[in-house]
C-alpha cells in the first residue's frame, strides 16, 4: 500500500541504500568510505559538514563560494560551543556514491548539502533531522513554495540555500558566425533544431547541447521538456502516469537532436559550458542561472546571451528549477547542534541569515534568492540589476516548477528510458512504457514519503 508520510514505516538501513538497485542508481557499487582526509567525523565533538566546493581551485568562481562557506563556519565557531569543520568532498564522488555507503557504514557526516531529486533516499532512510524546530516560525512563511519538496507531514527537512532555473544559453560569436541575430531567437521546439543545425553547419561545434552523462543531474534537465507537453511521472493522485504523449515527445526532441547531428553524444572536448563557449565549440547550451557568475567571473568579456526554454506544438512553457540544501545528520554524534546549525544558518529572521542568502545568490553566485525577504533585499541592493539576471528573474523562473523528489528506482527508470532513447537509439514508444512499468511495479509496494 502507498503511504504518504503519515504512519510510513521506518526503512532499515539496508532499505536506505535501497540494495543494489540503489547503489547502481547512486552512480557506482563503491567500497565504504575512505580517502578525502580521513575519517568523517573529528574528534572531540567537532561537526564534520560536507561539502564539494574547493577553496584551492582553478576556477575563481568556486574559490570565492568555498570562501562563503569558511567564513560561515567561522562566524558559527566564534560563538558556540560546539565547533563545525568543513569537509571537501569532490563533486564527482559527492554526487556518485560516496555518501551513500559513508552513511550506510555509519560515517556519513554530520551536516551536508542535498539535492531535491535525492531527498526521499535520505528522508525515507531515517537520515533527515528535522530542522523545524530550530526556525523561526515566519522563516518557514518567508520560504513559501521553496520548502515545499523539502517537507514531510509539516515538518522541514532541507533547507534550500539557493533557486536555479534552467534556460537556454547561445554563444554570440557562434550566432554571428552563422549569420544569426537575436531576431533568430527559437521559441519553438522545430525552431530550436533549425536554428541547432544552422549553428553545427555554418557556426562550427555543437548546435546544442543537452547533458548526456546519466544521473540525477540529466534527470533535472529533461524534467521541463516533458511538463511543457502536459506529462508527468506522477499525476496529482500519485498514479503512474509516464507513458503518455507529451514523455514521448520529450523523449524524441532528445533523440532527434542527436539522430541528425545537432547535439552531440558527448560533451565539447572543452568539457564544460564556459570553456566550450569561449574555444567556440558549442552554440547553444542548455544550463541554469548559476552560469552568469560563472561568466561573468571567468570570461567577463565573452559574449553571449540567453532565452527562455522553447515550447512544442499546444504546449505550455515550464523550466526545471533546482538547488542545493542544508542537512543535519540523524546519526550525528550531536544531532541537535547540526540541525541548530542549520536553522541559524538560514532559518532566521534575523539580518544575519536573510543576507547570507543574500550574498550567497547575488554575490558569489547568480541564483534566485529561496526567501521572500532575501529575494527583496538583493533586488533593492542591485543583484537582479544586468539585463540576464532581470531575465531570469522576471521571465524565465516564473515558469519554474521545481526539481521532482523521486527515489532511486523512480529515478534510475527514468534515465534509463532518457540514455536508451538518446543514445541507443531505443523506440521512444517502448521505453515509456517499459519505464512506466518499472515504476508502476515499486510503487504498488513503495513505503514512505509522498512523491508528489
Amino acid at each position: 500500500m502507498l503511504r504518504h508520510g503519515k504512519g510510513a514505516v521506518t526503512p532499515s538501513r539496508r532499505r536506505f541504500l535501497g540494495g543494489a538497485a540503489g547503489l547502481a542508481a547512486a552512480g557506482a557499487t563503491a567500497p565504504l568510505l575512505s580517502g578525502c582526509g580521513g575519517s568523517a567525523r573529528a574528534e572531540g565533538g567537532t561537526l564534520k559538514f560536507w561539502h564539494f566546493y574547493d577553496e584551492n581551485a582553478t576556477d575563481p568562481a568556486m574559490r570565492g563560494q568555498a570562501k562563503w562557506f569558511n567564513a560561515l563556519i567561522k562566524e558559527w565557531n566564534d560563538t558556540h560551543d560546539v565547533k563545525i569543520e568543513p569537509f571537501y568532498v569532490p563533486r564527482l564522488a559527492y554526487q556518485g556514491s560516496k555518501m551513500v555507503t559513508a552513511f550506510a557504514s555509519g560515517t556519513g557526516p554530520d551536516i551536508f548539502l542535498l539535492s531535491p531529486g535525492d531527498f526521499l533516499r535520505y528522508q525515507n532512510g531515517g537520515i533527515l533531522a528535522d530542522l523545524t524546530p530550530h526556525m523561526d516560525k515566519q522563516a518557514v512563511a518567508d520560504y513559501g513554495t521553496s520548502l515545499a519538496s523539502r517537507m514531510v507531514d509539516g515538518k522541514v527537512y532541507a533547507l534550500p540555500m539557493e533557486v536555479e532555473p534552467l534556460a537556454i544559453f547561445y554563444n554570440t560569436p557562434n550566432w554571428e558566425k552563422a549569420g544569426l541575430s537575436e531576431g533568430d531567437i527559437p521559441t519553438t521546439w522545430d525552431q530550436l533544431l533549425d536554428v541547432g543545425d544552422k549553428l553545427r553547419s555554418k557556426g562550427g561545434g555543437a548546435g546544442l547541447v543537452f547533458e548526456t552523462d546519466p544521473g540525477y543531474f540529466q534527470n533535472f534537465t529533461w524534467y521541463c521538456w516533458m511538463w511543457q507537453g502536459g506529462g508527468d511521472v506522477l499525476d496529482k493522485h500519485g498514479n503512474v502516469a509516464f507513458d503518455s504523449k507529451a514523455t514521448r515527445q520529450a523523449l524524441g526532441l532528445w533523440q532527434d537532436a542527436i539522430r541528425h547531428g545537432i547535439a552531440p553524444r558527448t560533451k565539447p572536448a572543452a568539457g564544460d559550458h564556459l570553456s566550450a563557449f569561449k574555444a567556440g565549440q558549442a552554440g547553444m547550451w542548455q544550463s541554469g542561472i548559476w552560469m552568469v557568475a560563472a561568466f561573468k567571473i571567468g570570461a567577463p568579456g565573452h559574449k553571449y546571451g540567453v532565452f527562455k526554454l522553447p515550447t512544442p506544438p499546444g504546449g505550455r512553457y515550464s523550466t526545471t528549477v533546482g538547488g542545493w540544501s542544508f542537512c543535519a545528520s540523524t546519526q550525528s554524534s550531536n544531532p541537535d547542534a547540526a540541525a541548530e546549525f542549520c536553522g541559524w544558518a538560514l532559518g532566521s529572521m534575523n539580518k544575519q541569515s536573510i543576507d547570507r542568502t543574500v550574498s550567497w545568490c547575488t554575490g558569489v553566485k547568480s541564483d534566485i534568492s529561496p526567501r521572500k525577504s532575501a529575494l527583496k533585499v538583493a533586488t533593492a541592493r542591485g543583484g537582479y540589476d544586468s539585463p540576464l539576471m532581470t531575465r531570469f528573474k522576471d521571465e524565465i523562473f516564473p515558469g519554474g516548477r521545481a526539481e521532482p523528489r523521486y527515489p532511486p528506482v523512480v529515478y534510475k527508470a527514468i534515465s534509463d528510458a532518457i540514455q536508451a532513447t538518446m543514445l541507443g537509439g531505443k523506440g521512444v514508444a517502448s521505453e515509456a512504457d517499459r519505464a512506466a512499468q518499472t515504476i508502476e511495479a515499486y510503487m504498488k509496494s513503495y513505503q514512505g514519503a509522498s512523491l508528489i
